[in-house]
């Protein structure tokens, strides 16, 4: 093989060879953009607002994603009593 050929064909296994990796798993993402990882075990996020996140199971995302979507909340306090106008006699 040339040196021009033995580049080429380095330069094509250099780009193309990571994209096995990148694309290496596949399965289908549920309405959070999540799914199982059934090779290593867990549940992980591709899309949505937990992308890139792993969790020990889809209950564990449930979890976070509730708790990061809830509204902080103050702590309920009862209302004052408004007063009110003695009655006239």
């Amino acid at each position: 093989m040339s040196r021009g050929g033995l580049l080429a064909a380095m330069t094509i296994l250099f780009v193309v060879g990571p994209v096995g990796d990148v694309l290496a798993h596949g399965g289908g993402l549920d309405a959070y953009g999540c799914h199982h990882d059934r090779k290593r075990g867990g549940y992980h996020c591709h899309r949505g607002p937990l992308a890139g996140r792993a969790f020990a199971s889809k209950g564990e995302m449930l979890r976070v994603l509730r708790e990061r979507e809830a509204p902080q909340r103050a702590p309920q306090t009862p209302p004052s009593p408004t007063p009110q106008p003695a009655p006239k006699r």
